[in-house]
């Protein structure tokens, strides 16, 4: 795994009294109180502490004093002071001498543990950024101070890595996508988010291609199976697999798979793979595949809490022989069987859990997935280790955190209660650390970026796209996307940037429609790079733009944070210049409805598109895209 320059967090820590320190946790006194839901019932107290205003300076040297420390190196839970210098760990034992002007907290009677680490989360679903700082919040008020993301375009790694050196967030390693060709993964995204591979040459080139945008981490969607609700047509092959791999760990990259059945998982750990994201659940794991796996060292995390067939806070549905839910269950009860199988072989078990799924919130999954652990048959000193040293283990940054020692980073959960006895304790969390900084907890303040749907946003400039600039880019340096239906089967789109008589060039967009229900295809030019960073449009009235095409509808649509507008308008083979007023936008209709009133001060993104009958034909030109 890549390491990035740190950056500093804003998570502040305990505030100083007399000159010297806060002990026990006392709320800061005419501290501005903000109501905060908080995701777990023990945390109400903590939440009633937070303000989203700025609050004391963080000092550089902090002490931990009389906590029981659980450290995830094997070593039994005992009595000890931790003191933290410059965002790391700087010494734990017992009566430390602590250096003047230390801020000291009171850990007795308290459990320390690493932070935890969630190696598979998805953020921001449906690619929706607005969401992103709920999600940073949701994890650190949980004790999660280290995700894999695997949601994200690579084209939006550098905004998102900025944005989120703003908030108290968890570290979130970005994780490049690839699937093969209407493979899960790359049956809903675009060929920028997820990218498509068939061959072992392909493979190994789209890693190279991924370098510049410096990926934390590979995930491949190897196994095309559906959970049995579609075939097993869509498979990445061992060779394919096998260069991706070799070619990810020649640039020290880690590499974890969606594998879901036991003959993938053969495949996977054959491949080289290093972590195993999902649970191998269609039936009992062999001896094979528990040699291969630890042959090849690789890793299990079995999300559990995705698979569980009635999630916390569900109800079982009325008919308990339907056949898709007496699925489920079969499937989760090998999943339990074969975690346990897995871990009592030797094989390495980490913690994931595929939050942002349906049912499987941020934050409050990845305690969950501890006590599925133990349900599992996992010991709850076994499932800690899962979701701290093994979890680092696992992603190859042990030597940097996952445990409770010199050197390390300072990314620590202090807990009111003993959760290598009883593992439902990790949701008493009193404290959070990250960097040594303290995120949540009495005394601590929230930075403003926290309470804020996005980034804050940038000056629009009035030429969105001429298409005269560097190739495949806007006016404003953002990557061009090719839009389609999704699915397994979907539209074909063609769209390249052509000369146009006198010098000019235009964008060309060629597209047969997919045989199912409302195609479309067409293309989105984002505002900004990654479309992360929203834009301020108040100063303009609306878009003007140059099109032609063949004489049918097409859809002008505008991405805002809240959701997508819209108008059509109709072309013919003569260029026409059109001007939109954005008073003539409406919201668009279904998932992509805008949930928010239109304001103009946060734009993300344009659309060019349209639909027509299936397996019909669409074309379209488009030129001198801009704000007027």
């Amino acid at each position: 795994m890549r390491h990035h320059a740190a950056v500093p967090r804003f998570g502040l820590g305990p505030e100083l009294i007399d000159g010297r320190r806060i002990v026990g946790g006392d709320l800061v006194r005419g501290a501005r109180v903000v109501t905060i839901q908080p995701i777990f019932k023990s945390l109400a107290l903590v939440a009633v502490g937070m303000t989203l205003a700025s609050g004391p300076a963080q000092a550089e040297t902090l002490a931990i004093v009389g906590t029981t420390v659980f450290d995830a190196t094997g070593a039994a839970p005992r009595t000890a002071d931790v003191l933290i210098e410059d965002g790391r760990i700087s010494a734990v034992g017992s009566g430390l001498a602590i250096p003047d002007g230390a801020v000291t907290i009171d850990g007795r009677g308290k459990a320390l543990t690493p932070g935890f680490f969630d190696v598979h989360t998805h953020w921001t679903p449906n690619g929706a950024p607005y969401q992103t700082t709920a999600i940073a919040t949701a994890y650190v008020q949980a004790g999660v101070t280290t995700v894999n993301d695997f949601h994200q375009p690579p084209e939006s790694y550098e905004p998102r890595r900025r944005w989120l050196s703003q908030l108290a967030s968890p570290h979130v390693n970005l994780t490049a996508r690839m699937s093969t060709p209407g493979g899960h993964g790359a049956d809903w995204a675009d060929t920028n988010t997820t990218k498509w591979v068939n061959t072992p040459e392909g493979a190994r080139h789209e890693v190279r291609r991924l370098l510049p945008y410096e990926p934390d981490l590979i995930k491949a969607f190897a196994d095309g199976w559906r959970y049995g609700l579609s075939a097993d047509n869509t498979s990445m092959d061992l060779g394919t697999l096998s260069a991706l791999v070799d070619e990810a760990h020649k640039n020290d990259l880690k590499v974890v798979t969606h594998t879901v059945t036991v003959a993938r998982g053969k495949i996977a750990a054959r491949a080289g793979v290093d972590i195993i994201v999902h649970s191998l659940q269609d039936g009992p794991v062999d001896a094979e595949v528990i040699d291969l796996m630890k042959a090849s060292g690789t890793a299990y995390a079995p999300t559990l809490a995705v698979y569980e067939p009635v999630k916390p806070g569900q109800s079982p549905p009325d008919d308990l022989n339907n056949p898709r839910y007496v699925q489920s269950k079969a499937k989760f009860q090998y999943a339990l069987q074969n975690v346990k199988a897995l871990h009592d072989a030797g094989v390495l078990v980490a913690l994931g859990t595929d939050a942002g799924m349906p049912g499987t919130p941020h934050g409050v999954a990845t305690l969950h997935e501890m006590e599925l652990l133990v349900q599992a048959g996992l010991t709850p000193v076994e499932a800690l280790m899962a979701a701290t040293a093994n979890s680092a283990r696992a992603m190859g940054v042990l030597d940097d955190r996952g445990a409770i020692e010199a050197g390390k980073r300072a990314d620590l959960v202090l807990i009111d209660g003993a959760p290598w006895t009883t593992i439902s304790d990790v949701r008493k969390i009193e404290r959070v650390f990250i960097d040594g900084k303290q995120v949540v907890g009495p005394g601590v303040a929230l930075p403003e970026a926290n309470s804020q749907m996005t980034m804050a946003p940038l000056r629009a400039q009035a030429l969105i796209d001429d298409f005269e600039g560097e190739p495949g880019r806007t006016a404003t340096g953002a990557l061009r996307v090719q839009d389609t239906d999704g699915g397994m089967d979907r539209s074909v789109l063609i769209s390249l940037v052509a000369p146009e008589p006198g010098g000019d060039s235009a964008l060309r967009l060629a597209a047969r429609m997919s045989v199912k229900e409302d195609p479309h295809a067409g293309v989105i030019l984002p505002l900004s790079r990654g479309s992360v960073q929203p834009v301020d449009a108040r100063a303009f009235k609306g878009l003007a733009f140059a099109l032609r095409g063949d004489g049918g509808p097409y859809l002008v649509m505008v991405r805002t944070v809240g959701g997508w507008w819209q108008t059509e308008v109709e072309a013919k083979s003569e260029w026409t210049i059109f001007t939109v007023p954005f008073s003539d936008l409406a919201a668009a209709p279904g998932w992509r409805r805008a949930q928010t009133p239109w304001t103009g001060g946060d734009l993300l993104e344009v659309q060019f598109g349209g639909g027509r009958a299936e397996d019909e034909t669409l074309w379209l030109e488009v030129d001198d895209v801009r704000f007027y």
